[in-house]
C-alpha cells in the first residue's frame, strides 16, 4: 500500500524578535520563505516568536516591540502577501502554550538535557568554576518544547531552519511521536528544510552572522551604512596581485548568497587572479545593494504605518487560530482534559483502533541512529530494523516495506524477532493496510 502525499505541503517558519533584521536572517530565513510561499501547492505560515524572545531580551519590553515591527516589515517589504499566507505573532495564539504544557508532559527531561543552547550554557558555568545551572532560566531550558509546539501546532511537514537548529527538529520530532503513541495520531513528523549555500552566513568578523556576536549587517540599513559595513569585512593580509581563497572568506561567502551562478564563478576567478580587497568589496556592495533597494523603500513605508502592520498580523491571528482553536480541543479531548459526563467519542475509537491494530514504532536510540519496530496487537515485537541516519530514512523505509509487504521486503528492512516467522510479520502488515 502506497502512503499517500498530502495534497498541500505545510511549510512554517518564524523570526525571534531580538533585535533588528539582518542579512543572515534575509537569506536563511526570508527570502526562501517567501520564496516557498508563492507555490500553488504550498501553504505558509510565518510567526513572530516573540515568546522566544522573552528567554533572550526578557527585561528589555521596548526592544521587543520594536524588533517585532521591524521584523513584520521586513517580511512584507520582502514580498509576503497575507493574503496567500498566514501571518501572526506568536503571543496572539494562546493554543501554542498550552500545546507547549501538553508536550512537556510526553517529552523527556534526558531530550532537553542535550539540548545544544542549555548544554552550552552548562558548559560556560562549568568552565568559569560556577554551577552548572547558574543564571539558567526554566525558559532557556524549555525552548526546544516551545518550538515543538510553534510547529506542530500547524502540522507543518517543512520548517526552513539554519543547521544549528536541526536539532529542535528533531526534538520536535520525538515530541510528536510519543504524544502520537499515547494518545492517537494527531501530529505529522516535520522536516528540516536547508538552503545549503546560506545556511549559515558568516558575519564581519567571519564568525556566525548573530545578534550575539555583535557582527550583523542590518537588512535595511541606509546605503551609507551598508558601504561602510562591507568595507569592514575582516580580510587576511594579502595584497593586491596576490591570489587569494575563497575557502573561509566571509566576503566571498556573502556575494555567492546574492550572486548568480556566472556572478559567483567570476568573482572566484578574479580571487584567483590577485583582486584587491578593496576592489572584492566594492562588488560586494554593489551586488547586495542592487537587490535591496526596491525592498528597503518598502520597508521605509510600511515602519512609517505601525497601525497597518498591527491590523495585518491581528488579522493573520485570527486566520490561525480557526485552525489552532478546534485543534486544541482535539488534544485537550485526547489526553482527557474533557467535560464531566462527555462520551469518549471519536478519539477513543481512534485510541481503541490503535491497540486492535499491529503498528510502526519509531524511536531514536542512544548511538544516535534511527529505529523503527513492527508489533503485533499485544505490543510483541515482530521486526527490528536496522539502523538509519535519519529519521526520514527510517520513515521511508516503513514505507517500501508497507509497499512490498513480502519476505524479501521483511529481510530487507530488519531482523524478526527471536521465535517470529514471516507469516506472522507478514498477517501483520496486511492488518495494517486492511485499517488503512
Amino acid at each position: 500500500m502506497s502512503q499517500k502525499k498530502p495534497a498541500t505541503l505545510r511549510v512554517l517558519t518564524g523570526i525571534t524578535p531580538s533585535g533588528t533584521p539582518h542579512l543572515g536572517n534575509y537569506l536563511g530565513a526570508i527570502r526562501p520563505s517567501v520564496a516557498a510561499s508563492l507555490s500553488e501547492d504550498t501553504e505558509s505560515f510565518y510567526f513572530l516568536a516573540d515568546y522566544h524572545a522573552l528567554i533572550k531580551t526578557g527585561g528589555n519590553p521596548e526592544r521587543i516591540q520594536r524588533s517585532t515591527l521591524e521584523i513584520a516589515a521586513s517580511w512584507l517589504a520582502c514580498g509576503l502577501d497575507p493574503e496567500r499566507v498566514t501571518f501572526y505573532r506568536q503571543s496572539d495564539i494562546p493554543e501554542i502554550p498550552e500545546l507547549t504544557w501538553l508536550l512537556t508532559c510526553v517529552t523527556g527531561k534526558g531530550i532537553l538535557n542535550r539540548a545544544h543552547a542549555y548544554k552550552a550554557a552548562v558548559d560556560k558555568n562549568t568552565a568559569a568554576g560556577g554551577e552548572p545551572d547558574d543564571g539558567v532560566t526554566a525558559g532557556l531550558f524549555m525552548y526546544p518544547v516551545l518550538m515543538g509546539a510553534d510547529i506542530l501546532m500547524f502540522n507543518a511537514h517543512k520548517v526552513p531552519v539554519g543547521r544549528d537548529q536541526v536539532q529542535h527538529l528533531e526534538m520536535a520530532r520525538d515530541m510528536a511521536s510519543s504524544f502520537n503513541h499515547l494518545y492517537g495520531e494527531h501530529f505529522v513528523l516535520p522536516e528540516a528544510a536547508i538552503e545549503e549555500s546560506v545556511a549559515t552566513l558568516p558575519g564581519l568578523d567571519g564568525r556566525k552572522m548573530s545578534k550575539s556576536y555583535d557582527n550583523t549587517i542590518p537588512l535595511f540599513a541606509s546605503r551609507t551604512e551598508l558601504r561602510r559595513l562591507i568595507a569592514s569585512i575582516v580580510t587576511d593580509s594579502r595584497a593586491p596581485g596576490e591570489p587569494k581563497d575563497v575557502e573561509g572568506s566571509a566576503l566571498f561567502q556573502i556575494y555567492q548568497a546574492f550572486a548568480t551562478p556566472e556572478e559567483t564563478a567570476a568573482l572566484r576567478r578574479a580571487y584567483a587572479e590577485g583582486i584587491a580587497w578593496g576592489d572584492a568589496k566594492q562588488q560586494l556592495f554593489e551586488r547586495v545593494d542592487r537587490e535591496l533597494t526596491p525592498l528597503r523603500e518598502r520597508y521605509e513605508a510600511l515602519m512609517a504605518e505601525p497601525a497597518k502592520i498591527e491590523a495585518t498580523l491581528l488579522a493573520g491571528a485570527s486566520k490561525a487560530r480557526r485552525l489552532a482553536t478546534p485543534f486544541t480541543q482535539k488534544l485537550r479531548h485526547a489526553v482527557g482534559l474533557r467535560r464531566l459526563g462527555e462520551a469518549a467519542g471519536p478519539a477513543k475509537a481512534a485510541k481503541a483502533a490503535k491497540v486492535a491494530n499491529a503498528s510502526f514504532k519509531q524511536y531514536r536510540e542512544t548511538d544516535g541512529r534511527f529505529y523503527f519496530k513492527l508489533v503485533d496487537a499485544q505490543g510483541r515485537l515482530l521486526l527490528q530494523s536496522h539502523a538509519h541516519d535519519t529519521p526520514r530514512a527510517a520513515g521511508e523505509a516503513i514505507a517500501a516495506l508497507r509497499v512490498q509487504a513480502d519476505e524479501a521486503a521483511l529481510h530487507a528492512a530488519g531482523t524478526l524477532a527471536d521465535g517470529g516467522t514471516v507469516a506472522v510479520a507478514l498477517a501483520a502488515l496486511r492488518q495494517l493496510a486492511d485499517a488503512s
